[in-house]
């Protein structure tokens, strides 16, 4: 069964990403004290560990989840360009999958290779809009509809 395994946010551009256990999601806010979680298209942004973890191994290093700069992290579902659109049930949360997330210099300047390697298959993760605000907690299930 597919869980909820990563939260996190960053409070200023180009912040350190503060990872949390639990954390409220709103249409209004995205996650909560995220500063790029106003509505939109690409309100909160989602990754897949399994995905990640294929870019790692491409880079040759280990590294944290939240290098990505991701608010949520997610095991058991890999994303793809037939996922635009599905609905991405967090717990109580309902996401709508909008789009990729696009790997940019970010990653470049994270670790040399990372952008490259995030770039195949949607690796770098989905960008969502929320559409059913809740809380949730690591280890929530997750299902993609």
């Amino acid at each position: 069964m597919a869980k909820l395994i990563g939260i996190a946010y960053k409070t200023e551009k180009r912040g350190e990403m503060i990872t949390v256990e639990h954390a409220a999601v709103t249409q209004a806010k995205g996650v909560e004290n995220d500063i790029f979680g106003r509505p939109g298209k690409r309100q909160v942004t989602v990754m897949s560990i399994e995905q990640w973890q294929l870019a790692c191994n491409d880079v040759d290093k280990r590294l944290p989840w939240f290098t990505r700069r991701a608010n949520i992290l997610v095991e058991g579902i890999t994303f793809s360009a037939e996922d635009k659109g599905k609905q991405l049930v967090i717990g109580e949360l309902t996401l709508e999958i909008t789009g990729e997330t696009d790997p940019c210099k970010k990653m470049e300047i994270a670790y040399p290779g990372l952008e490259k390697a995030l770039q195949p298959d949607w690796r770098g993760g989905v960008t969502c809009r929320v559409m059913t605000g809740a809380s949730i907690t690591i280890n929530d299930s997750v299902s993609l509809n």
